[in-house]
Formats: C-alpha cells, structure tokens, sequence
C-alpha cells in the first residue's frame, strides 16, 4: 500500500496536534483549576493516529484511563475534552466524568473507562450488537499490557472467537504498569500475541513508533474484517515519556533505567518522522512552523472556551445516569 503525500503529511499533523495538546494539559495543570487526574499520552501518539486514521465516523472504538490520544484522533472535539477536563457543563460528559471518562458518540468514542481491562468485555459488547444488527462496522478497543492480566481478557477473547466478531483489540505495552515492570508481573514465556492465537484469533506485534507501519497494517486489517467479520489483536511495543498519572516527568525515581530512557527517546515517533519528511522533502521548516501556529491557535481558542464555560447546574445530577 502506497501512502500519497497527503496522508503522510495528515499522519505528522495529527500526532503533533495531540502531542501539542497534551504539553500544553501538562504545563497549565498546575494551575489547579483541572482537578480531575489526567493519564497523558506523551509518546504513544503513533498507534492512535495510524489506527484511527484508518476508521470511519460509524467506526467504534473504547478506550481506558489513557485516552486522550484515542479521542482525538478519532475526531473527539477538543473543545468538549478540554472542557471536560475543568469539570465543565460544555465538556464531553457534561463535566461529571473528566479525563478518564471522555464520551463523543458523534465520532464513534464509546467510552473511555479506567478499571483496568474494562474495555475489553464494552468493546466486545458493542462489536457483538453489531452484528446482531448487522452493521458493517468495526470497533476498536485500546488497553495496555496489564489489562491482559485480567480474566475479562480471556473471556472476551474467547467470545469473540466463538462468534467471529469484528473487533480489533489493540494492547499498547509500554511494559510498565504504574512502576512495576511487565517482568515483575508475567513470566518471560507468557506471549500476548500467542494467547490470542491459542483462542484462534489472529494477531501480530508491531512497532509502535513506526507510524506509515501502523498505518498500513492496520489498513489491511480492518478490511479485512469488515468483509468477512473476525476478531484480530495487534500488540504495540510503545513508551510513555511521562509519569504513569499526572503531568509531571518521574525519571528521578528510577524506576527506569537511565539506558532505558535514551534508547525508547531515540525512538520518538514525531521527531523521527519529522526527520523523515524533511529528508524526502514533503515538508519544509516553514511548513512545520505553519502548522504548529495552526495547532497552538486551536489549542488557545479550545482552553479559552473550557475556562469560560459553566460548571454544570445541580439539575443535572440525576441526568445521564445509567445502570
């Protein structure tokens, strides 16, 4: 599959825009005025962008606690996800949810959900009532490494299988859940990709630096599963450059190792593509200023519409609630 120039220069725009984004969450949460905890997604923003770039509006997806990459770029409105970061009657879910509950149904953001593997079972749902009806549609469910050690894992997967389900499940492992590394937590001979395969499931691991990788791949495989319904999991090696909850960098704790550090920062997935396109002359210095001006006088514009906004009216309580 052949990336036109168009698309190359989409797929750098999008992972800068979040990634302006989330610096800028970072830098005014100090502020105390967004008091909800926020999970970035500083470094992960290529598998969110290559897989979403691929997806219609009708499309799914489902997401956990770090879902602001997954939610913009499947089209969320920032507007909405700032808004609703200040606890804000004009945020996404109305204020009442913050960062780890962002919802935009108008772009086919189901849920963001942070009980850990929580999106597994929604995510299968959602695909099951699909089919049921009919519809040909896919829905994508985003989790990291330690939600495979849950048991809705093993029991969507096999769901699934059973009733060949058009899903795509999507681990981002950035190997570390909290401070504990994946070493701590699974045994060396335990493989993500084999479990799946072991339910019958296809499944693949891919880089998840490379984006015109994640791009293409994952262009063929949600074809694949729109013309003939089946389950397919991809696991993503990726890293987060931050602290696991919060804006803060927490390296000082040494819980990674500083050759750890420099090897997944030499691999960061905006820098190298930019380098890229620099080199293969599609974009120039003055392109890429021109769009971060783009991007900060959106990013302005969408706080400035966040901070205006109400705080929700007590009426709304007992709205919008569902059991």
């Amino acid at each position: 599959m052949k990336i036109s120039k168009s698309t190359k220069k989409k797929l750098f725009y999008e992972m800068a825009r979040i990634r302006m984004i989330e610096k800028n969450i970072a830098s005014k949460y100090s502020e105390w005025e967004m008091r909800c905890p926020v999970h970035l997604s500083i470094g992960q923003e290529a598998i969110a962008v290559g897989i979403c770039q691929n997806l219609k509006k009708n499309d799914k997806i489902v997401t956990a606690h770090r879902s602001h990459a997954h939610y913009l770029a499947k089209g969320g409105s920032l507007k909405k996800m700032l808004a609703e970061l200040y606890g804000k009657e004009t945020g996404c879910a109305k204020g009442f949810g913050g960062s780890m509950h962002l919802i935009d149904l108008n772009a086919g953001v189901i849920a963001a959900v942070p009980i850990v593997g929580s999106t597994i079972p929604i995510g299968t749902g959602v695909a099951w009532a699909n089919k049921i009806k009919k519809k040909r549609e896919i829905v994508v469910a985003f989790f990291g490494d330690g939600a495979t050690e849950e048991g809705v894992f093993f029991e969507s997967l096999d769901f699934a299988s059973l009733h060949r389900l058009p899903i795509l499940y999507v681990c981002e492992n950035n190997e570390y859940s909290v401070y504990s590394h994946i070493s701590k937590r699974q045994s060396k001979k335990r493989s993500i990709t084999k479990i799946a395969k072991s339910f019958g499931i296809k499944s693949e691991k891919m880089d998840g630096n490379n984006i015109e990788n994640i791009y293409t791949k994952t262009n063929k495989i949600i074809k694949k599963i729109k013309n003939k319904p089946q389950p397919y999991l991809i696991e993503l090696k990726t890293f987060r450059h931050l602290e696991h909850c919060g804006p803060n960098n927490d390296d000082h704790l040494n819980y990674r190792s500083k050759k750890y550090l420099k090897q997944w920062n030499r691999k960061c997935p905006i820098k190298n593509y930019e380098k890229f396109l620099n080199k293969n002359n599609l974009v120039s210095k003055k392109n890429i200023k021109d769009l971060d001006n783009i991007i900060k006088y959106e990013i302005l514009n969408a706080f400035a519409f966040a901070k205006r906004s109400k705080f929700p009216k007590k009426s709304l309580l007992k709205r919008f609630v569902y059991a």
